[in-house]
């Protein structure tokens, strides 16, 4: 009973940090998401705003919403291109400064993230999962996860749910700290971005074949 008491302790510390910390990073920064919404609108025209319907805590779906980094450039079919052939210039910068994650802190205000947390994987990937790496939407997805300074889209699969799994299970304000902290240099440096010879990654396909990590 104590333990618990603690765990809920601990949960509701973690959502008010989220609350002050992504309210006064998003006036701090509005400045420079105005900036990045007209250079994109100028640059690709609209939509600004990328959606993708991703899975958060306990499974349950969201919008995750992104600055729009892609062309939408199709073929003589009318299929969109691969990822490689739409990143744009703008695209490739916003994506190697993390400046296209900035729209997830409304995200945060919502309460469908955390600051720190598991990254959000697409809702197809849900019945994909094994039982044990489904632990992963035992808690709030996040901006920042411990794979994402760990690697990022360099893991594998299983590299990438080994590391969300020990976030799961060792998981404190402390740790979240340490997160963020070290998700400074790594936004700045841009490692990781892409996987290699990808834009971003390649998708997961099934429990028993891991391949590139989102």
């Amino acid at each position: 009973m104590q333990e618990e008491r603690k765990s809920m302790w601990r949960c509701r510390v973690k959502r008010m940090l989220d609350l002050l910390i992504a309210l006064v990073a998003l006036i701090v920064l509005a400045p420079v998401i105005g900036i990045v919404m007209v250079v994109i609108r100028l640059v690709m025209g609209s939509p600004v705003i990328f959606r993708q319907r991703r899975a958060g805590m306990f499974g349950r779906p969201f919008d995750m919403l992104k600055f729009r980094t892609m062309s939408d450039a199709r073929d003589d079919q009318g299929q969109l291109l691969p990822d490689e052939q739409r990143l744009t210039r703008l695209g490739a910068f916003l994506r190697r400064t993390s400046l296209d994650e900035l729209p997830q802190l409304w995200s945060v205000l919502k309460g469908d993230m955390s600051l720190i947390g598991p990254r959000p994987l697409p809702v197809e990937y849900l019945p994909l999962y094994t039982p044990d790496q489904y632990r992963r939407h035992t808690v709030p997805a996040g901006i920042v996860g411990w794979a994402s300074v760990c690697g990022r889209n360099l893991n594998t699969w299983e590299k990438k749910y080994e590391l969300d799994l020990w976030y799961v299970d060792n998981w404190s304000l402390l740790l979240d700290l340490r997160i963020m902290l070290k998700a400074i240099p790594t936004a700045i440096s841009g490692s990781g971005v892409s996987a290699e010879g990808l834009a971003t990654c390649s998708k997961f396909t099934n429990v028993n074949g891991p391949e590139k990590a989102d």
